[in-house]
């Protein structure tokens, strides 16, 4: 397989960590976003939606969407779990994840950020305003669901879909200095996760890419 990637891609992060938890071999390619390579008329070839991460199944078979392909994963390589096995718990799983992907990680992208910056004139201040308000909201609402499962992991001892999503996440909002005090229980299970050798693997630094540029 191969996974087109960008080093500090919150969505491909998520991928590469569900990779490593499944002990799958893959390929990276790296597309830099800050050369909109990802606009490129080869790359918009392979996958129409102009985003990464990207995965490339066999020539001409290429899924894109970070939760789609971490759903993929699950269906066709079952072992280890990233989701419970009874429905509820899946359910409430899923919650969690689309608490991230849905309502946090669309608005705190670069994509984002340029335009902010483009039509609103925003400054670094603005930015980081912005940031810290929709994560603040988002992780506002996963932290009471930490604290009352009260595990190493999200939802258990060992490391599911929730994880793989909240760790990248956690990983921008302390890039960007977001204050994540009033956030015990979830920087906790980030901090467990992050001792995890699959997390440690996919995490952006230890990316091919990432000694490419430092921006």
């Amino acid at each position: 397989m191969k996974l087109y990637s960008y080093f500090r891609s919150s969505a491909a992060f998520r991928v590469r960590i569900a990779l490593r938890l499944k002990g799958l071999d893959y390929d990276t390619l790296p597309i830099n976003l800050l050369k909109a390579e990802q606009k490129s008329a080869d790359y918009l070839a392979l996958n129409p939606q102009g985003l990464v991460p990207a995965l490339e199944l066999e020539p001409g078979t290429v899924l894109g969407q970070s939760v789609a392909l971490l759903e993929w994963l699950e269906e066709c390589h079952p072992q280890p779990h990233l989701l419970p096995l009874d429905p509820l718990e899946r359910a409430r799983v899923r919650s969690v994840v689309n608490s991230i992907t849905c309502d946090v990680h669309p608005l705190c992208n670069i994509a984002v950020t340029n335009y902010l910056q483009t039509r609103y004139e925003a400054d670094k201040d603005d930015i980081l305003d912005w940031y810290t308000t929709w994560m603040h909201r988002g992780f506002a609402a996963i932290e009471p669901v930490l604290a009352a499962n009260n595990r190493p992991c999200a939802f258990g001892d060992e490391p599911g879909m929730a994880d793989v999503c909240l760790v990248p996440q956690v990983y921008n909002a302390r890039r960007f200095d977001i204050d994540l005090a009033p956030f015990p229980h979830l920087t906790r299970v980030v901090d467990h996760c992050r001792t995890l050798p699959e997390f440690e693997a996919a995490a952006p630094e230890n990316q091919p890419d990432s000694t490419l540029q430092v921006n």
